[in-house]
């Protein structure tokens, strides 16, 4: 069976329709961390409904909350269970529309007064042709004409509202069903929708059309003749609007246990993974990135001072600073991360990691970094977070990149906790007030995270591999002598006297 291919915008829109702004993953963490590509893999073999509900709870807060975690737990260890459930939400992956905007947005209109008109308009028709054929009366072909023209021309006022209500009460009928045969299960995980899977089946009949209308034939007749296509529209869309309390509550129910479905069916299928303890500190040991087959475990931790990450180049700092961030993510949102142990704050997660230019409004590299280390500074004037940061500030010359770098970072150290990786060493020394410094290595082929600063870059060497002329990195050597020489570590400043010298200048 192949799954109906939504786009992102609309798996976002039950979260951005019901959670509004209430979101803890802005835009662009979203896409540096990589959670397109993430939630795609989460969401096989799950319908848009259960797409969404993922969705949701990797931008909220507090996640799918403790209820969530016990039930996948438990579908993680019964095979059968996940088999049963699996069956039971089979037919709702064929839905290709998604209706939250529809439950969840503004109400549907009432039945108009002249609805009831509709029922008469065909028998009028049928009445004078018959009064024709039996009179020859001219006039009532006349008459009868005009009411084929007048039902034609309903029919192709509301041809197009028909088709897509069709699209949205066929989604809207199979969650009805999959409440239904979820609820006919005997087991905790499915509880919430046994109580009245009953009302959900009646429900579900009473938004059909008649058994007459499915025959061969019959429904074309009856929808151009008789508008059968146009009074269902408008009867079943009433049925809808009288009963959206309870369709709603059928939608976040039947979405929740599809996204525990789909959580507990992807654990299973990964290499390892723990729940993770909740405590002030972050502790993933032996964590890996769940998108990277043959990913390298490594260990980290971090207290409540943040750490400045140094490594050569492609050593893989960035996978890093992604490999955690990731795992704060799911560890906030499902309670799980891909590590053999973990103790992660419930914190929001913000980054920056891909500035680019933007052509299109004119804004330069170092303009998209500068807006990005704004829109941190404001997160963190927000709420308490995790600040997720590589390489910030490289569209400008050293001495302003390392400047503007410190001050940015010193500032949102002391609103919550930041994880950044840089090349620029003398960071460490500026921020050593705040930030504690490790160095990424390879040892023995494994992946190694240790205190300390990278003391043997390898940015030079790598010309020499490239099949730079060896004249090119001498020369390269030896400015690169000199610079360290002239730029000697800033020893005695820190961010702590930087803003000590600003009280100072304000009082003065």
């Amino acid at each position: 069976m192949t799954d109906y291919p939504f786009v992102a915008s609309d798996v976002a829109l039950y979260h951005r329709t019901v959670s509004g702004t209430d979101s803890v993953v802005d835009s662009h963490t979203w896409n540096d961390l990589l959670l397109p590509e993430y939630s795609a893999r989460l969401a096989r073999e799950t319908s848009i409904l259960g797409q969404q509900a993922l969705h949701s709870r990797l931008h909220l807060a507090r996640g799918g909350g403790e209820a969530s975690v016990v039930r996948v737990r438990a579908l993680a260890a019964d095979a059968g269970l996940r088999t049963q459930l699996q069956a039971a939400s089979k037919d709702l992956r064929d839905a290709d529309r998604e209706i939250s905007e529809t439950l969840f947005g503004a109400v549907l209109p009432s039945l108009s007064r002249w609805l009831p008109v509709l029922r008469w308009l065909p028998l009028m028709f049928v009445a004078s042709i018959g009064a024709a054929l039996l009179t020859g009366w001219m006039p009532l072909w006349g008459v009868a004409v005009v009411l084929a023209l007048l039902l034609c021309g309903i029919q192709a006022r509301y041809y197009e509202a028909v088709q897509e209500w069709g699209r949205i009460l066929k989604t809207t009928q199979l969650m009805l069903r999959a409440h239904t045969l979820f609820g006919q299960i005997d087991a905790p995980a499915a509880e919430p929708l046994r109580e009245d899977a009953a009302q959900a089946a009646k429900l579900n009949r009473r938004m059909s059309r008649s058994l007459l209308s499915n025959m061969p034939g019959a429904r074309e007749y009856g929808d151009w003749f008789f508008l059968q296509n146009v009074r269902h529209f408008f009867q079943s869309r009433e049925v809808v609007r009288e009963s959206v309390s309870f369709l709603r509550s059928s939608f976040e129910r039947v979405a929740a246990l599809e996204a525990d479905l789909a959580l507990a069916r992807h654990l299973v299928s990964v290499d390892a993974y723990c729940w993770a303890e909740q405590g002030e500190e972050v502790a993933l040991d032996q964590v890996v990135h769940p998108l990277l087959d043959d990913a390298a475990a490594l260990t980290f931790g971090m207290a409540r001072q943040g750490v400045f990450i140094s490594g050569q180049n492609g050593i893989g700092k960035s996978t890093l600073l992604r490999t955690v961030g990731l795992n704060l993510i799911t560890a906030r949102a499902f309670g799980f991360c891909y590590a053999a142990r973990a103790v992660t704050p419930l914190l929001p997660v913000y980054s920056s990691m891909q500035n680019e230019d933007a052509m299109a409004s004119g804004e330069s590299f170092y303009m998209a970094e500068l807006r990005r280390g704004q829109e941190l500074l404001a997160l963190a004037a927000l709420r308490p977070a995790i600040f997720v940061i590589d390489e910030i500030f490289r569209g400008t010359n050293y001495l302003e990149s390392v400047s503007a770098a410190g001050a940015v970072l010193h500032e949102l150290s002391q609103r919550g906790r930041v994880m950044v990786a840089s090349h620029h060493l003398v960071l460490a020394s500026l921020l050593s007030d705040c930030l504690q410094p490790w160095c990424v290595s390879r040892v023995d082929g494994r992946w190694r995270l240790a205190p300390g600063l990278l003391v043997a870059t390898n940015g030079i060497a790598l010309l020499t591999e490239r099949g730079f002329d060896s004249a090119v990195t001498q020369k390269a050597n030896r400015i690169h002598a000199w610079l360290s020489n002239y730029m000697a570590g800033p020893a005695g400043f820190s961010g702590e006297q930087l803003d000590q010298q600003n009280d100072l200048q304000r009082q003065g």
